[in-house]
């Protein structure tokens, strides 16, 4: 079998996950304490877990509409009409997607012809770029620094800009810096599509996990925005329940129309199990997610105190659950101070560059997990941090 010739150019020169890659190392190893994957570590909230074993018991394990369950579409209508302060119309402007991961994959590929660019801020989360590789756009990159905390700058977006830019790819808060983006920011981003003609797919699924008291503001609720916006959403994040596979995308029905016919002939619908599930979390899901919220700002605030003692230079994150420390004064390169750090230190953290280039000098750290292995972890880093001779 010639596999050069039968398998497809594009998929093989995909780039494996910098996340996946690194974390090969990891399998096996039951001494490591792990402040990698992105997951909470709490179970799944038991009024949403009894919503679905109630599903099953009641015999509701058939295929739903493409469009999914009608009432879990009212329900997203009604929770986003409150959270992000946008309506949409439940009957042809909401789809429910298999994770937030389907419905980037659907909205680029209706959206993307052979060559047209989309932009996205870096560092961000690994799959953006290979998504639009695979809907045959080009990808590329607006850096942002420490300097605008990890937020996009407006100025920096508007000059990379060029005639086949068509889509701009947002997340905020940001994987992997807990980057948020401030109103006027957002609203000098908007400016900056609305004048260019720009499609944006906003990416809130840490929308809930802020921790400055604000209420998140969408760009989408913003003048001018709600046309050309698609604003991506689910319930892995704010409500523990990434098993469950459930996201949502909201937008023009002329692209939800178009993407409901891919996903007809690929996913189908979610499943009906997690879609019920989803109805209960949006319903009633609320006081389960506060109190996460506040366990994750508890442990946040903890370890950002933690690396900067250390020597970690680590800016405080507005949301999400991960801090991305700087490393550069120990004079390793982020790849080498995660290999060693694993190795010597029994603590898995992701090198900054599986987030783009600009991540160099950067380790992504998730909190979302148990404070004592977080203690833990910390007084590993530090032993190990002091064994390294800084650099001047």
């Amino acid at each position: 079998m010639d596999w050069n010739r039968i398998l497809s150019k594009q998929v093989v020169e995909l780039p494996r996950s910098g996340i996946r890659e690194f974390f090969d190392l990891v399998t096996g190893s039951k001494d490591i304490i792990s402040l990698g994957v992105g997951e909470p570590d709490f179970v799944t909230p038991w009024n949403i877990r009894e919503a679905a074993i109630f599903s099953l018991e009641k015999g509701h394990t058939t295929y739903t509409s493409n469009l999914g369950l009608e009432s879990l579409r009212r329900a997203i209508a009604e929770y986003v009409g409150g959270h992000f302060n946008v309506g949409y119309d439940p009957a042809c402007e909401i789809l429910p997607t298999v994770g937030v991961s389907e419905a980037i994959d659907l909205a680029l590929r209706c959206l993307i012809n052979p060559g047209d660019e989309v932009l996205y801020h870096e560092p961000v989360y690994v799959s953006y770029a290979p998504s639009v590789q695979l809907a045959y756009g080009k990808a590329t990159p607006v850096e942002t620094s420490i300097d605008d905390l990890f937020a996009l700058n407006p100025a920096k977006l508007e000059a990379a800009i060029t005639p086949r830019t068509k889509v701009l790819m947002l997340n905020f808060p940001t994987n992997p810096t807990g980057s948020i983006a401030p109103v006027e920011t957002l609203r000098a981003i908007a400016d900056i599509c609305i004048r260019h003609d720009l499609f944006v797919l906003t990416d809130e699924i840490y929308s809930e996990l802020r921790y400055d008291g604000q209420k998140h503001v969408s760009i989408a609720s913003l003048p001018g925005m709600k046309e050309r916006t698609l604003l991506l959403h689910g319930f892995s994040k704010a409500f523990a329940m990434t098993g469950f596979r459930l996201g949502y995308a909201c937008g023009p029905k002329e692209l939800i129309e178009l993407m409901c016919k891919i996903h007809s002939y690929t996913m189908i619908c979610p499943s009906i199990t997690s879609q019920e599930a989803g109805i209960e979390a949006l319903r009633n899901g609320t006081p389960a997610m506060l109190e996460m919220r506040e366990s994750y700002r508890m442990r946040r605030d903890y370890i950002v105190k933690r690396f900067n003692e250390m020597g970690m230079d680590c800016h405080l994150p507005g949301g999400a659950f991960y801090t991305f420390p700087s490393v550069k004064r120990f004079g390793l390169s982020s790849k080498e101070f995660a290999t060693r750090l694993l190795k010597e230190a029994r603590v898995a953290a992701v090198p900054g560059t599986a987030f783009g280039a600009c991540g160099e000098g950067y380790l992504r750290c998730c909190y979302a997990t148990g404070f004592n292995l977080l203690e833990q972890a910390c007084d590993k880093m530090a032993r190990f941090c002091d064994s390294l001779k800084p650099q001047a």
